[in-house]
């Protein structure tokens, strides 16, 4: 009998044994795939079982949380969500998450083990800390000039901080409220289907999303590599350029939309002035391929990497062209292709004496109680050129507001550049031109400009000339420009 209870014991023995390396099994080594699980509800249950931390304002919050009071208690709200939606991006208990909420969701969900006072506490606890806020860069009154500059026209506008790459507004339009779409249910889905079935886009953030061909803004660019690669002999000296010129190795002959301009032989500046087209073609071919692409690289252009902290679309500029391609590509035309965020960033790294910093859009992290988590610290992206062809440069940009196209830029009190630009649009130029301006501001006692603005206006009622860009965006650019410098002196 003994014999048999012996047996027993041991056998009993056995299947605990694998019971408890099963549960071991299941504890440790596969608790990541079943946590990871869709079908387990436990952590999607627990994310949402406190409120999700806010994104600030110049120290307010432009997000908040709701008690629903079902299974997925804390909902996502927005103040102003069509204001700040570029920004925010949305965070959905049915679609996920987009923008600054994707980028630091896990310091707004509590699961960052930053958040920890105790190194490693969560891991051990299984518990999740409250969560955290992110600060951002965006100035308010730049933020909503520009909204209400676009007035629900198809564009956006990127500022930035030249001297930081902190990005002051970054706004599309039209837009949406993110609220909409934030929970669960028919309201959601049929808000998301509205969305995304509307010809507008709203949910497309123009700003660092969407490219667009930059048309003469783009001189600025060219500009900045002719002075480099000292093709010419000053900003004062004839270019020897026709008029109108010949696109090299065909019959085409490229022409300058300002009838009044005297293009031909003009200088560097006087055709930065009132934007001759055979001028910066014609330049842009001496300077070569290779140049001009590595100064438009300079500024940004055919980088896939860089992050706001939410990637950008790469702006593009062509590295394998003929020499017509290469002309018509030197005047923002053929493929040449930039963001609202890139042109931004040219004309911040011109007003900043030619070293572009990395544009940011969040400034630090903290804990629900305000304890710094994390900062971003002002990175310089490049030095794109020289300060002597910076200093060039603004004095060129300068005459386009004081006495050439970029008139309706003026702020009286502030020192003002800019660049007006059209981008023809549609099948055989057909469609309405896409109206540019980019500029920065340097108030009369300030040290250095504080702003750089780059303004795109989709639905433009404009002629197709130079002059769109300084009629329809320079007035924006004008406002955010303002605002700016008015936050400045507060």
């Amino acid at each position: 009998m003994t014999k048999y209870i012996r047996r027993a014991s041991v056998f009993c023995l056995v299947l605990l044994v694998a019971l408890l390396l099963n549960a071991a099994r299941v504890q440790v080594f596969q608790a990541e795939s079943l946590d990871d699980n869709a079908a387990n509800r436990r952590s999607t249950i627990q994310r949402y079982d406190q409120p999700r931390g806010d994104i600030l304002v110049q120290g307010k919050p432009v997000t908040g949380s709701k008690d629903t009071g079902e299974s997925l208690r804390y909902e996502r709200t927005y103040k102003n969500g069509p204001l700040y939606s570029p920004v925010t991006g949305y965070a959905s208990q049915t679609y996920g998450t987009t923008f600054v909420e994707s980028a630091e969701d896990d310091i707004l969900s509590g699961t960052d083990p930053m958040l920890s006072p105790i190194p490693f506490w969560d891991e051990i606890s299984r518990t999740q800390e409250p969560g955290g806020n992110v600060v951002t860069t965006i100035d308010a009154s730049a933020q909503q000039a520009a909204y209400s500059g676009l007035g629900g026209k198809k564009g956006a506008v990127a500022a930035i901080d030249p001297s930081s790459g902190k990005i002051l507004a970054l706004v599309s339009t039209p837009s949406y409220d993110p609220g909409d779409i934030a929970g669960t249910g028919s309201s959601t889905t049929n808000a998301w289907s509205r969305l995304n079935a509307s010809s507008d886009q709203p949910m497309l953030n123009r700003a660092i999303r969407q490219t667009y061909p930059p048309g003469s803004t783009f001189k600025v660019v060219t500009a900045a590599a002719v002075l480099e690669n000292n093709v010419v002999n000053g900003i004062s000296t004839p270019t020897d350029t026709p008029s109108p010129y010949t696109l090299p190795g065909t019959t085409t002959q490229l022409t300058n939309e300002s009838a009044s301009a005297a293009c031909e032989d003009a200088t560097l500046e006087y055709a930065l002035q009132v934007s001759c087209n055979t001028v910066f073609a014609n330049l842009g071919v001496q300077v070569g391929l290779s140049d001009m692409v590595k100064m438009s690289e300079n500024f940004g252009f055919n980088d896939t990497g860089i992050r706001v902290p939410m990637t950008a679309a790469k702006s593009n500029f062509d590295t394998d062209m003929n020499k017509s391609q290469l002309a018509l590509s030197s005047i923002g035309q053929y493929d040449t292709a930039a963001t609202p965020l890139q042109m931004a960033m040219v004309a911040a790294a011109v007003a900043n004496g030619g070293t572009l910093m990395s544009p940011h859009l969040v400034d630090r992290t903290t804990t629900n109680d305000g304890t710094t988590v994390s900062s971003t610290g002002d990175k310089t992206y490049k030095q794109a050129m020289s300060p002597y062809t910076a200093t060039q440069l603004q004095q060129m940009m300068v005459n386009v507001v004081e006495k050439g196209t970029g008139t309706n830029a003026r702020i009286s009190g502030a020192t003002v550049g800019g660049k007006t630009g059209t981008a023809q649009n549609g099948v055989n130029n057909e469609g309405i031109p896409y109206a540019w301006f980019i500029s920065y501001a340097q108030a009369d006692d300030a040290s250095q400009p504080q702003v750089a603005v780059a303004v795109v206006v989709e639905d433009a009622s404009a002629d197709r000339d130079d002059i769109s860009g300084g009629g329809s965006a320079a007035p924006i650019a004008r406002a955010v420009m303002e605002a700016v410098l008015n936050s400045s002196d507060s």
